[in-house]
This record gives structure tokens, sequence and C-alpha cells, in this order.
């Protein structure tokens, strides 16, 4: 486990799998550990449909290093909405649920909303948090209160 994290930005991602509805949060912990070697589920933090309602999963403590953006790990949160966001945008409550989260980080740790990104921002490969993730309209939602 790395050293501690002092977080100057958040990055956003997406599990790339379906939500079923019931706790998915802690398969992808077992897949980070068991297949990945990791020490732990590599975000911090997660918003999955569970049953009817959207809730949040802690990941790895705040203060350490996750593993979820290679060479942006060290200074940022990372977030993760359950689901595959490429070809439609994530639920209305599960992307309200992700303001809350995202506004409650940014006012705890001080971090100013234009230093909210998407996976993909850091990693031309990728398209995480989902080709249909509007990451504009994101941080312009997390302006409106």
């Amino acid at each position: 486990v790395g050293a501690e994290v002092i977080p100057a930005r958040i990055i956003l991602h997406c599990s790339d799998t379906a939500d079923s509805g019931t706790v998915s949060w802690e398969a992808i912990r077992r897949y980070h550990v068991e297949v990945k070697g990791w020490a732990d589920i590599g975000y911090h933090w997660g918003i999955e449909l569970v049953g009817d309602r959207w809730a949040v999963f802690p990941g790895r403590p705040e203060w350490q290093t996750g593993a979820h953006c290679q060479g942006c790990n060290s200074d940022s949160l990372g977030v993760c909405f359950v689901g595959k966001f490429d070809e439609v945008p994530p639920p209305e409550g599960q992307w309200n649920m992700g303001l809350t989260v995202v506004r409650n980080l940014c006012a705890k740790h001080g971090i100013s909303f234009s230093k909210v990104f998407g996976h993909r921002e850091f990693n031309q490969h990728k398209s995480c948090p989902g080709r249909a993730f509007d990451l504009d309209r994101f941080r312009a939602d997390l302006c409106r209160t």
C-alpha cells in the first residue's frame, strides 16, 4: 500500500461492467485483489444501484494511494460509477448521487470543480468513464446547486 495521498484532483471512472442491481462493489474488490494482485480495490468510492436505490460504497481510505489511473494515483481520488457508459449515459439517479459525492469530496479536500477529470483525459486508449458520460456537463452540473 502506497504513501499518504493529499488529493488535488478527482478522477471519474466506470466499472465497464453491467450493474446487476445487487452489490457488485465487492466483486470488483475481489477482482482487483485476487486477479490483479493489488492490496485493495483501486477506487476510493463507488456508486451503484442496489435494489431500487443508489448507494455509495467506500473503497480504499481517502488518505491511501489508489490504483485507478496510472501516473495520477499519488494526488487523486478515484470515484467509480458502476456500469457501462459507452452507449448510454449514467442513469439520472446515479448521476445525481455522483454529483453529491464529488461535491462533498471537493469541499472536504479543498479541490476545485475544475480539477474533476475523467480517466480518459489521462489515457487516450480508454473511454472511461464512458463515451456517453458527458464530462463537461458533469463539471457544469457540479457548479449548480
